[in-house]
């Protein structure tokens, strides 16, 4: 639903919208963004954006090649065609990254799907990544996403592996979001016990908006290794044959739907991050697979995002988050009595479950994504992005790279090489000093087609024998 009170950019804004190519003073990794969100308003009480990092996430996209074809995806009609960039460039845009960001920031592995790229290369990417001081996640629809690859990427400092898994995906032998979840728990098990923290991605369609309940009720008996749940509301943003979202979905029909699987109101407005329109996130405990909602005091909330600004929290081991925690908070005198009463209060709320458990306690998360249409992108909305895709000429907000993903994603490279800068061409691979590149796919063969190109490329194949006649 178009919002007539924001600014949508045009073709033009949206083209002429450029990646972020100057890093800001070393020590003021959150100043560009904090100024980004008080120009937006949206520079709160409750805003972690800025507070607790520099940037929420930054999407660090090591091949366009995908084992699935979504009937909602991203990708362009182009990904199947595009060689895997260098690993020198990747290199080059994890140092990028961090010289925008700095220590601790969560860089999401993905694609495509990165287990398409060769393994011992994506081994040494997680590497590269961990070795900076910054946090490597794994984004993949699992299908090569083995324990043992898990395992080693693990031993390689992976911190998160985040498995997206719905209906969207079309997968054989699967016929609703309740078969599913023997998938779900499958990919469970590969990940327990590896020190990882494991996330869920699902996609909300009109398919599948009744079965949120569900899906939440289901992880609620995996909270000890699950964190995270992310529900990525349905938009017109690439090659995916479904487009425009059905009206019963928005932000806040999700979030009853969650609500209702969580078996308890959620609180989705504290803790803030970024803009509302855009993301919203709830915090519960989980104890005897019954959750109770960390936030239900706003008041208290917002006091211990303030206390915890700039400390970065240990997501691998949740001792050391509980740790981190108490000894900020015991640093401050003011926060001994409100966090007494606030412990007290919640132990007495969930003290039948903490019985039957005996005292086992986890945490569960849930988001909120709501990507934007590519052509309908509001002009504050991306500019408080925290969601990046690191690009070869620096941060783009990544639904304004979404909208323009082929200007991007075709663009030939200058990479060092032996003899001198050289020109790498995305559909050929090619290292030559040519600069021009071919950007049609209309000569691509059916197998690197998918979405939209495959079904027109289809329908013409089937009238050709009828132009014959």
């Amino acid at each position: 639903m178009a919002d007539p009170d924001c600014h949508h950019l045009s073709k033009a804004e949206i083209a002429a919208w450029s990646p972020d190519r100057t890093p800001p003073p070393l020590g003021d990794f959150a100043g560009p963004l904090r100024r980004r969100l008080k120009e937006t308003d949206q520079w709160t009480g409750d805003q972690v954006a800025a507070r607790h990092w520099a940037i929420g996430c930054v999407s660090l996209e090591v091949t366009q090649r995908c084992n699935l074809d979504c009937t909602l995806c991203y990708l362009s009609d182009h990904a199947e065609a595009v060689k895997d960039v260098p690993l020198t460039e990747i290199y080059r845009r994890i140092d990028m990254i961090y010289r925008h960001y700095g220590p601790n920031t969560d860089i999401q592995v993905s694609g495509g799907d990165p287990t398409l790229r060769k393994r011992d290369e994506l081994v040494a990417i997680v590497r590269r990544i961990s070795d900076m001081g910054m946090r490597p996640s794994l984004f993949t629809n699992g299908i090569k996403a083995t324990r043992d690859l898990l395992h080693e990427l693990a031993a390689n400092g992976l911190v998160d592996v985040a498995f997206h898994v719905d209906m969207t995906q079309q997968r054989k032998g699967y016929d609703s979001e309740q078969d599913l979840n023997a998938l779900r728990a499958e990919y469970v098990e590969r990940a327990r016990g590896l020190g990882l923290s494991v996330f869920f991605n699902t996609t909300v369609f009109e398919g599948n908006f009744a079965a949120i309940p569900e899906i939440v009720r289901f992880f609620r008996r995996y909270a000890d290794v699950v964190r995270l749940l992310s529900f990525q509301l349905q938009a017109e943003t690439g090659r995916g044959v479904l487009r425009q979202r059905a009206e019963l979905i928005t932000q806040n029909s999700v979030a009853a739907q969650i609500s209702s699987g969580a078996g308890t109101a959620l609180s989705f407005d504290v803790p803030r991050v970024g803009h509302p329109k855009c993301n919203h996130y709830a915090i519960c405990l989980e104890s005897n697979a019954t959750l109770f909602d960390l936030c239900d005091d706003a008041d208290y909330a917002r006091a211990v995002i303030a206390r915890m600004a700039g400390t970065p929290l240990d997501r691998s081991s949740r001792w050391r988050v509980v740790a981190t925690l108490a000894r900020e908070l015991a640093k401050d005198r003011g926060m001994w009595l409100p966090t007494l009463r606030f412990v007290a209060r919640k132990a007495w709320q969930m003290r039948a479950s903490l019985l039957a458990a005996r005292g086992r306690v986890n945490k569960l998360s849930f988001f909120i994504h709501n990507f934007q249409d590519a052509e309908r992108l509001q002009y504050d909305r991306c500019l408080s992005c925290v969601f990046m895709v690191a690009t070869a000429e620096g941060p783009l907000s990544m639904c304004v790279y979404n909208a323009k993903r082929d200007s991007e994603i075709l663009k030939p490279l200058t990479i060092d090489t032996a003899g001198g800068a050289q020109q790498w061409h995305p559909l050929t691979g090619a290292v030559t000093s040519a600069k021009k590149i071919e950007t049609t796919s209309a000569a691509l063969p059916l197998k690197r087609l998918k979405g939209r190109a495959r079904r027109r490329a289809d329908r013409q194949r089937n009238l050709a024998p009828l132009a014959a006649d």
